[in-house]
């Protein structure tokens, strides 16, 4: 069977993933990396777009908005007594030599830029980080040093986002074969509950489609920008459930006359 007609049946039908537990393990580890792709395109739409943006909304920021600043010997100083706060096509600056506003503060924000008293922090695609100047070493930098640093990397935009898409996958991907293997392993209580005969190698194959709904649910979530409580329950609830009906369809053993 093709295997997006796989992708299709493993939505809504049990018993066919039931079957695919007889297809070659090469066919099996594509579809899972097939479901990953699929599971991380709104992340890295998203990151991307915010990547772009924020780059050239920063831009903006520091030359006609922010006040001159210097980030000398792990600090930031700067020409302003309060925090400077700018939204921008939806991409939010912080400036705050003060101290008042915390990295959870601008991750709070979706799509932020922050410099503070201490640490910048870069909050993008549903994820945020924050980097101590401490860490690096000499570092002594103004206003314009830094419009130089963001022009020279707006023209790397290029390179940089398919290396992080890159990055995103491969870490996704590891992630997802970590999981299929540990709904495997459930697999292997829930055929002694079902009374079925079953290897690790049928339920690791029948685990990865199983992984279908949840996942393809979740993306469409993702892509909408909406929120999910529970989003860790939910995922191992459903995959749970669909394996379990999906062994349920294999027939029992025949007992010995």
């Amino acid at each position: 069977m093709n295997i997006f007609k796989q992708l299709v049946k493993s939505i809504y039908s049990p018993k066919d993933i039931a079957l695919f537990r007889f297809q070659g393990i090469g066919k099996t580890i594509l579809y899972v990396f097939l479901l990953t792709f699929i599971s991380v395109l709104p992340s890295i739409f998203y990151l991307s777009s915010a990547l772009s943006t924020g780059l050239d909304s920063a831009k903006a920021f520091i030359k006609d908005e922010a006040p001159d600043f210097t980030i000398k010997d792990g600090q930031l100083s700067a020409d302003t007594k309060v925090p400077v706060i700018i939204n921008n096509d939806g991409f939010t600056f912080f400036l705050d030599p003060t101290g008042t506003i915390s990295p959870e503060h601008v991750a709070d924000e979706g799509n932020a830029f922050g410099l503070l008293k201490d640490e910048f922090v870069l909050s993008a695609g549903g994820q945020s980080d924050s980097y101590a100047y401490s860490m690096m070493e000499g570092l002594n930098i103004n206003k314009d040093e830094l419009l130089k640093l963001i022009d020279s990397i707006s023209g790397l935009k290029g390179i940089i986002i398919p290396v992080i898409s890159i990055f995103i996958y491969l870490f996704t991907s590891a992630s997802s074969f970590i999981e299929v293997s540990i709904l495997a392993l459930i697999g292997l209580a829930l055929k002694n509950i079902a009374g079925r005969k079953l290897t690790y190698r049928h339920l690791w194959r029948m685990a990865a489609y199983s992984e279908t709904l949840p996942t393809l649910f979740f993306t469409i979530m993702a892509a909408l920008k909406t929120t999910v409580p529970n989003t860790f329950f939910i995922n191992w609830f459903v995959a749970v459930i669909v394996l379990l009906l999906a062994i349920k369809e294999i027939p029992r053993p025949k007992k010995a006359a």
